[in-house]
């Protein structure tokens, strides 16, 4: 008999991730469907519908909205006969576990995408991670360093837990036209004549340590005036960021917000860096995994996944947390040194192929949903 599994998600508004899933889940096994709480439309629930998937939008915004949200989550369940419940999100997981609790939903999911955020920036809201983690009866860890906190720090039990990475359909970061590489150059007003462009794919938070990177790059514009720094999910709170790129000249960087066909945007750059300021900070990091699918040479911090699996100089180049004179000294070397630069970008693409599979994660899924 087929199985009826729920998503719940929140404040998700584009997600290939979640397509992939959908297309890929064994359809012959599962009936999947999804609750989204979002405030409108997007275009994940766009997708889902043209998939045939049913969506039930719930209306909300924050925690006024948690009450009235786990109500209609109940009855949504409930219509549905539900068997499994998966939640993502903090208030997705919050608002999915207790409805499916009170609906005695015996199977209850929950994959932790955060690793320490929450200790660190909003102690307060740590409470409210232990009510989930005690109302799921198994959790996705995205990685060994979630792993770790949950056990170490929020006091899981760790048969509780089963990692399983985030998979990949690897062939989209190769199989990409001309076409859609000119059409990210010519949207952003990018030179494809300009050979440096320096990529960064991240929101701005403290954490996330851009600020290092800034001043790294504005001591190789002295080396390499025809560098370009090209930053991604160019939004967030962390105003110093801002700042510090008023320190460059206006004409040696782009900020882009949101950028659909992130596949394209990859072939754009001749080196990637992603710097976390420390070890836990980042819960998996997509970016480590992308770079080194799409052939882009990184320079990184271990944090999250990279833990697992990066290397120095075999599969990236690795930098101590905030220090932005060897970010610098990175660049210039694999600006300069052909052979490192080379290997780095063969061994990244053999195994983020090992590890980070689409078929790898569906499996572990379907063995989690038994």
């Amino acid at each position: 008999m087929k199985k009826n599994i729920a998503y719940i998600l929140s404040f998700v508004n584009k997600s290939i991730s979640f397509e992939w899933i959908v297309e890929s889940l064994d359809k012959s096994k599962y009936t999947l469907y999804f609750i989204l709480l979002n405030k409108e439309s997007s275009p994940l629930e766009e997708f889902l519908l043209s998939k045939g998937i049913a969506v039930y939008r719930i209306p909300y915004e924050g925690k006024k909205d948690v009450l009235s949200a786990i109500i209609k989550t109940q009855r949504i369940l409930k219509k549905n006969k539900t068997d499994i419940l998966h939640a993502h999100l903090f208030d997705a997981s919050l608002v999915g576990l207790v409805a499916a609790k009170l609906n005695g939903i015996k199977k209850r999911i929950h994959t932790r995408h955060n690793s320490t955020i929450h200790h660190n920036y909003f102690p307060h809201a740590v409470k409210y991670d232990k009510l989930i983690n005690r109302l799921s009866t198994k959790i996705v860890a995205v990685s060994d360093t979630v792993r770790k906190v949950l056990i170490e720090m929020e006091g899981v039990n760790e048969k509780k837990i089963t990692v399983i990475h985030h998979g990949f359909a690897l062939n989209e970061f190769t199989n990409i036209s001309e076409q859609r590489i000119q059409r990210v150059y010519s949207k952003y007003k990018l030179s494809s004549e300009k050979k440096i462009y320096i990529g960064v794919i991240s929101r701005y938070i403290h954490w996330k340590g851009i600020q290092y990177i800034i001043p790294a790059f504005a001591k190789l514009l002295a080396v390499h005036p025809n560098a370009h720094l090209v930053l991604a999910n160019a939004d967030g709170p962390y105003n110093e960021v801002a700042e510090s790129l008023k320190t460059l000249p206006e004409t040696s960087y782009t900020e882009i917000k949101f950028e659909e066909d992130i596949f394209a945007l990859y072939k754009l750059f001749s080196i990637f860096i992603h710097t976390p300021i420390d070890a836990k900070s980042e819960a998996f990091g997509q970016v480590y995994v992308e770079a080194m699918a799409a052939g882009v040479p990184s320079i990184v911090t271990l944090s999250g996944i990279a833990n697992d699996f990066v290397i120095h100089k075999k599969n990236a180049l690795v930098v101590p947390f905030k220090n932005s004179t060897d970010i610098y000294n990175c660049m210039k070397e694999l600006l300069e040194n052909e052979i490192v630069r080379r290997d780095i970008i063969e061994n990244g693409k053999k195994i983020v192929e090992e590890l980070f599979s689409l078929e790898k994660m569906i499996e572990s899924l379907e063995k989690l949903y038994e």
